[in-house]
């Protein structure tokens, strides 16, 4: 058992909930109710579910933490190298969006993890503004291009 105080302040046995329950609040009170959406369970979402877009910091020898940025944007002030991406989950999908600062004509070079349609990585739009979108699978280890999209506007 678990005790708590109550409003008044005296002791009082804490009850667990029973399957499919979570500690929920209104506001003023913390009771137990419906958890929601389960994990192993098909749920239908009545609400968009996305990941927050990202700003990585430029690094001429980029670093990509994906736990934080799944999606994420890089805007190139130089070129650069990017290294492994880390925190790589199998069956986990990323996004990048590179664009040119206002100077443009930056190029990237890619860590072997890396791994590109026909086998060959691509070349980036280098005029000053643009924009190139980036999808990947990952098995973990490496990152598998699964889309492109060059010179978006």
């Amino acid at each position: 058992k678990i005790i708590y105080g109550d409003s008044s302040g005296d002791p009082a046995a804490l009850t667990v909930g029973s399957a499919n329950q979570a500690l929920v609040s209104d506001g003023t009170d913390i009771a137990w109710g419906s958890a929601g959406a389960q994990l192993g369970t098909a749920n239908e979402w009545t609400a968009q579910q996305n990941f927050n877009n990202t700003a990585l910091t430029f690094d001429a020898t980029q670093d990509w933490a994906l736990t934080a940025n799944q999606v994420a944007t890089l805007t190139l002030t130089g070129n650069t190298t990017f290294d492994a991406p880390t925190q790589m989950v199998d069956g986990a999908f990323y996004s990048l969006i590179i664009i040119q600062d206002g100077t443009g004509g930056w190029t990237t070079s890619w860590n072997g993890v890396f791994k590109w349609a026909a086998a060959t990585a691509p070349t980036l739009t280098t005029t000053a503004s643009a924009k190139d979108i980036f999808v990947f699978r990952s098995d973990g280890t490496n990152m598998y291009e699964v889309g492109r999209q060059l010179n978006v506007s």
